[in-house]
């Protein structure tokens, strides 16, 4: 369940889950369009689940909010080719895993790490990048700094898992 800094509640403002604040046309729309792809990945995960024949793994923890991620690789030739999260936490946290593992599926370590810096870089800035595919919906988090730690995690333990043994 969503608490209420989390996206979709009214305490969670505007640019929750967009770059722009609601209420502006087409700016409303997009903005409740990251939203409810934020929620979709959280309310049904893809990727969830523990990966046997796991080449790494590695997990994080936020000790300061609770959230905790595993993510596990199969890596062959130096490409992802199956990755799974297990974990709990924040809306965000578990968007983020979910679009995440997704995403980094035929790609070497090479492109995951300058995606990653790219991912830190829309952070930054709020401004949507579509090179990250669906995790372009988490621009708008650029507005709530404490929730940065939330949507890093997961490439965190991505991270850890490629360097873990999944080359």
């Amino acid at each position: 369940m969503p608490t209420s800094a989390e996206p979709g509640t009214a305490a969670s403002g505007p640019g929750a889950a967009g770059k722009d604040a609601p209420g502006k046309g087409a700016d409303a729309g997009l903005a409740a369009l990251y939203q409810e792809r934020i929620l979709d990945h959280y309310r049904r995960p893809r990727h969830k689940g523990t990966l046997e024949r796991a080449t790494g793994v590695h997990g994080v923890k936020n000790p300061l909010c609770g959230d905790d991620v595993t993510v596990s690789v199969l890596v062959r030739d130096g490409v992802v080719v199956e990755s799974r999260y297990t974990g709990t936490g924040c809306s965000i946290m578990q968007a983020t895993a979910s679009m995440l593992m997704g995403l980094v599926q035929g790609r070497t370590r090479d492109e995951i790490e300058a995606l990653a810096r790219r991912f830190d870089a829309m952070l930054a800035t709020g401004t949507a990048d579509a090179s990250l595919g669906e995790l372009d919906a988490l621009a708008g988090v650029a507005t709530f700094k404490a929730r940065h730690k939330c949507a890093k995690l997961p490439w965190q333990a991505l991270l850890g898992a490629l360097a873990d043994g999944g080359r």
